[in-house]
């Protein structure tokens, strides 16, 4: 899968705070680019574009994977953006990050991939897996993997666990209580631009 690997302050300077890109905050208060002293007024494909933007590189997607997410959240019943951000939200590399197993979403998808996390006592290496109520999420009983978390868990990025979530630090155990709701996501931004970014399409 293609991904982002530039500059990541760059993007956040330009977009806002990304929680899921990077921990890091640029000292410069300017958009980047040599442009970015200049104020001009955004026009309305700009706005819906930038919203766009904001979802792709704070949840680690192609524009092929972001599309075919709308297509999906446009199959079904109710609010089209909020139906997109719950499936993005419900990502298991979003649900280790918003844990606190991990620092960013590209750090949560790191341990994904090398076999660290368990569902249902399975391991899962797919970070696009949609997890479901119910779900239970652990880590691999392995010094490496505990020990990684443990020193993740020692520095949290967000400042506290969304309510559909729940974890025993102790245990490293988590379990997924429900779809999360609109006002738990950590991502300010407007998803009704994104639906009308890709409408005219």
């Amino acid at each position: 899968m293609s991904r982002y690997r530039g500059p990541k302050l760059k993007i956040s300077r330009r977009l806002g705070d990304l929680p899921g890109l990077t921990r890091k905050n640029s000292k410069k208060v300017a958009p980047a680019g040599e442009h970015g002293q200049q104020s001009r007024k955004a026009s309305e494909y700009s706005l819906r574009l930038e919203e766009k933007q904001k979802l792709r590189f704070n949840y680690g997607l192609s524009e092929k994977q972001l599309l075919k997410y709308i297509k999906i959240a446009k199959k079904v019943t109710g609010s089209t953006g909020l139906i997109l951000l719950q499936i993005l939200e419900m990502r298991l590399d979003n649900i280790i990050f918003r844990l606190g197993l991990s620092p960013t979403i590209p750090a949560a998808r790191q341990l994904v991939n090398h076999g660290h996390i368990l569902i249902n006592n399975k391991k899962v290496s797919v970070c696009s897996y949609q997890c479901k109520p119910g779900d239970n999420i652990k880590i691999q009983n392995k010094n490496t993997s505990q020990n990684l978390v443990k020193s993740y868990l020692n520095f949290p990025t967000l400042a506290s666990i969304p309510n559909h979530l729940e974890l025993d630090n102790k245990k490293l155990i988590a379990k997924v209580n429900a779809i999360v709701e609109r006002e738990w996501v950590a991502l300010e931004m407007n998803e009704l631009l994104v639906v009308e970014y890709y409408s005219r399409k």
